[in-house]
């Protein structure tokens, strides 16, 4: 009988829980620094240069000529590492596992509210289908892309 008194204290006790006190007029609204934008709000001067650029560089792995970029479309960084050799070696990388370059497709863009940046987010399609990639073009408050970089895409559970 002391078994089934005590079991059921403990239940007793277990199933009860203090909340806190929820004012609707304390409640903060969620900030949130990264917002992902509609493509037709996006300036299209700034979508145009992501995808201009973008293209520019991937064109690169099937011509082999890279024109290098000028102040007015990139920073100072992206200028100093956007070398032929560095690009000549990713190139090689990409070509072997997807094949030939074709076009880019606009997938998201993403807004930093406090740096006033825009991160293009393109589905590079190329000639084999096995392994997809994404480019991300960012685009500074100034027009001028910040940074450029691939990745290949994780599969998707079917």
């Amino acid at each position: 009988m002391r078994k089934y008194i005590l079991l059921l204290l403990l239940i007793v006790m277990a199933s009860c829980k203090s909340k806190s006190p929820n004012s609707g007029s304390e409640t903060k609204e969620a900030y949130s620094r990264y917002v992902k934008m509609d493509f037709k709000e996006v300036n299209s001067a700034k979508k145009n240069r992501a995808y201009d650029l973008g293209k520019r560089l991937l064109e690169t792995c099937n011509t082999s000529k890279f024109k290098s970029f000028s102040r007015d479309e990139a920073t100072e960084s992206v200028i100093k590492n956007a070398t032929v050799e560095k690009i000549s070696k990713t190139c090689q990388k990409i070509i072997m596992r997807n094949g030939k370059f074709i076009d880019l497709q606009l997938s998201e863009v993403i807004h930093d509210v406090e740096t006033d940046d825009y991160l293009f987010k393109y589905k590079i399609q190329y000639e084999k289908k096995y392994f997809e990639r994404e480019l991300n073009v960012k685009i500074n408050k100034d027009g001028k892309v910040a940074a450029m970089s691939t990745k290949e895409l994780a599969k998707k559970p079917m």
